[in-house]
C-alpha cells in the first residue's frame, strides 16, 4: 500500500495524493510549469528555489535521472506535484528513477494529484502559498499556518557560490555573476572559447572591473529582484565600462539599475514553449521561461534603455538594450535546458559585443 500525502493550499484547496521521494513536509510558493519534456532541468534549476512545482504534462520521470543534466549539484525547490510519477524509466542514460532522486536530495513530492484542476486555481487566484504534509490531521492547523507564513527573501543568497571559480577557456574572459545560474550558461560560453570566471552575488563593480574582463554575464536566479540591491548597484557600476548581457533575474536587475521598475505577475511564466518576438527582425523565437516577474514597460520611457523583444501572449517585456552602452538582456534563458534553442544566437551576439568593445579600446 503506497502512503497517502496531502497538499494544502492557503485558500483552503485540498489535494490528496501519494508520497514519492522525501517524507519531509514542507511549505512553499506553488507555480506550475508546462514543459513536455526536461523535468531533470526543471528540478535542477535554482530560480525554483523555495517554490513547489506543479508539472501539467502527465507523465514526469518516464526516462528516468542521469548524471550530466543537472543544472546545479544541489537542487533547492521545496517540493513536486505530478499527476502520475513513473517508477519504471526507460532511457539508455538513466541512472535513477525520479523517486531515488528527490529522496537523495530530501525533496518530497505527491503524486495522484489532478494537476489540471490545480493549474486552473493558480491561473485564476496566481501563486498562493502551498504546503505538502503526510497526515490528514493536520489539514486545518495547516491552512491557518500557511494565512501567517511569511516565505523567506534571500533566496538568491542560498544559492549564490560562495566563493570565485574559473571554468577554463581560451579566449574572451567572462565573468559570470551567479545569482542562482543555471549550469547551461557556463557550458555555452565556454563553447565559444570563453574563459569564465564565477563570482558570488555580492561582488562589487570595483572587483569586477579590477579584474579586467571582456564582459559581464548576468545569470538568471529566485525572488524578488527588488530585494537584490548588492547586484543593482553593481550594475550600476560597470554600466558603460564593460560590455553585459543579463538572463533573466539579470535582465530585471539591469532594469532596475537604469531606473525601471518591476511588478510581480500574477502566475508567471514557467514552460519551454512560449513565443517571442523579436522587434527588430519581426521574427518570432519559441523560448524557454521561469520567471515570476516583469518589467514594467511604462517605465521605460524614462531611461536609456529600449525594448527589444516582447511577449507574443501577454505582452510583456522579454528583452531590453542601453540606447547607447554596449549591454542587453533578455527575460528568457537562451541556454535553454530544457527547451528550444532558437535565441541561442544571443550568446554569439554577446561575443561580438565583447569583440567590438575590445577593438574600440584597443583603438582609442
Amino acid at each position: 500500500m503506497r502512503k497517502q500525502r496531502y497538499l494544502v493550499l492557503e485558500d483552503g484547496t485540498t489535494f490528496k495524493g501519494y508520497r514519492f521521494g522525501s517524507d519531509k513536509e514542507v511549505v512553499g510558493e506553488i507555480v506550475f510549469n508546462t514543459a513536455m519534456t526536461g523535468y531533470q532541468e526543471t528540478l535542477s534549476d535554482p530560480s525554483y528555489t523555495g517554490q513547489i512545482i506543479t508539472f501539467t504534462y502527465p507523465l514526469i520521470g518516464n526516462y528516468g535521472i542521469n548524471r550530466d543534466d543537472f543544472e546545479t549539484l544541489t537542487p533547492s525547490l521545496k517540493g513536486m506535484v505530478v499527476r502520475e510519477a513513473c517508477d519504471l524509466p526507460s532511457n539508455f542514460r538513466n541512472m535513477a528513477t525520479l523517486d531515488e532522486t528527490l529522496k537523495s536530495y530530501d525533496v518530497p513530492g505527491i503524486d495522484g494529484v489532478d494537476t489540471r484542476k490545480l493549474t486552473r486555481i493558480i491561473r485564476q487566484h496566481g501563486v498562493l502559498k502551498a504546503a505538502i504534509i503526510n497526515e490528514e490531521s493536520n489539514i486545518d492547523a495547516t491552512i491557518e499556518r500557511l494565512k501567517e507564513e511569511t516565505l523567506p527573501t534571500d533566496e538568491v543568497a542560498q544559492v549564490s557560490t560562495k566563493s570565485a571559480y574559473v571554468s577554463t577557456g581560451n579566449d574572451l574572459r567572462v565573468v559570470l555573476i551567479d545569482f542562482g545560474k543555471k549550469e547551461n550558461i557556463v557550458r555555452e560560453l565556454n563553447s565559444r572559447g570563453c574563459d569564465v570566471t564565477v563570482m558570488p552575488y555580492t561582488t562589487t563593480a570595483e572587483e569586477i572591473i579590477r579584474l579586467r574582463p571582456d564582459g559581464v554575464m548576468l545569470s538568471n536566479g529566485p525572488g524578488n529582484p527588488e530585494v537584490v540591491t548588492e547586484g543593482i548597484e553593481m550594475i550600476k557600476g560597470i554600466l558603460g565600462k564593460v560590455p553585459f548581457f543579463g538572463i533573466c533575474l539579470g535582465h530585471q536587475l539591469f532594469a532596475l539599475a537604469s531606473g525601471a521598475t518591476t511588478f510581480k505577475m500574477k502566475f508567471g511564466h514557467r514552460g519551454a514553449n512560449h513565443p517571442v518576438k523579436n522587434l527588430a527582425t519581426g521574427k518570432i523565437e519559441i523560448t524557454s521561461q521561469n520567471h515570476g516577474y516583469a518589467v514594467d514597460p511604462e517605465s521605460i520611457k524614462n531611461t536609456g534603455l529600449e525594448i527589444t523583444h516582447t511577449a507574443l501572449n501577454d505582452g510583456t517585456v522579454e528583452g531590453l538594450k542601453h540606447k547607447s552602452l554596449p549591454a542587453f538582456s533578455v527575460q528568457y534563458h537562451p541556454e535553454a535546458s530544457p527547451g528550444p534553442h532558437d535565441p541561442n544566437y544571443l550568446f554569439d551576439q554577446f561575443i561580438d559585443l565583447m569583440k567590438e568593445n575590445k577593438e574600440r579600446v584597443t583603438n582609442a
